[in-house]
């Protein structure tokens, strides 16, 4: 089996998440024991900005056993279908993450709505990536 790994898994245990590192770390040793873990380089670029050189992070990846595979065409074009569903779909306004109440904002000069980025394009790179590899 091979499991692709997203960085909040990694930073869950890397900064550490006294709340959710344990259950992280469980996941990552049984995903270990069942077969390869791989990143994609969305995943790869976002744990680079956490460590002080490239060669603390590649040795960090040999020695927790995750390989980056980049992302073939496939997996971007499914990554690229996903995204023009969301946009298609993506309401606007701004969303409470603890009570799903949504509010609009407009801009006071000309009225037109400001819609945020709450989803970029690299969460979908990743799930295509994830799901096809």
């Amino acid at each position: 089996m091979i499991t692709a790994v997203d960085s909040n898994i990694l930073f869950d245990v890397l900064l550490p998440d006294p709340v959710h590192a344990p259950s992280s770390l469980r996941l990552l040793d049984t995903a270990a024991r069942h077969g390869r873990m791989i990143i994609s380089e969305v995943v790869y670029a976002e744990l680079a900005s956490r460590f002080p050189s490239p060669t603390a992070l590649d040795t960090f990846l040999s020695d927790v056993r995750l390989r980056l595979e980049p992302s073939h065409p496939a997996a971007l074009q499914r990554a690229a279908q996903a995204w023009q569903v969301y946009l298609a779909q993506r309401q606007l306004g701004l969303q409470c993450p603890s009570c799903g109440q949504r509010q609009t904002l407009s801009c006071p000069a000309c009225g037109t709505a400001i819609v945020p980025r709450q989803h970029i394009l690299s969460d979908f790179i990743i799930g295509g990536h994830a799901l096809t590899q």
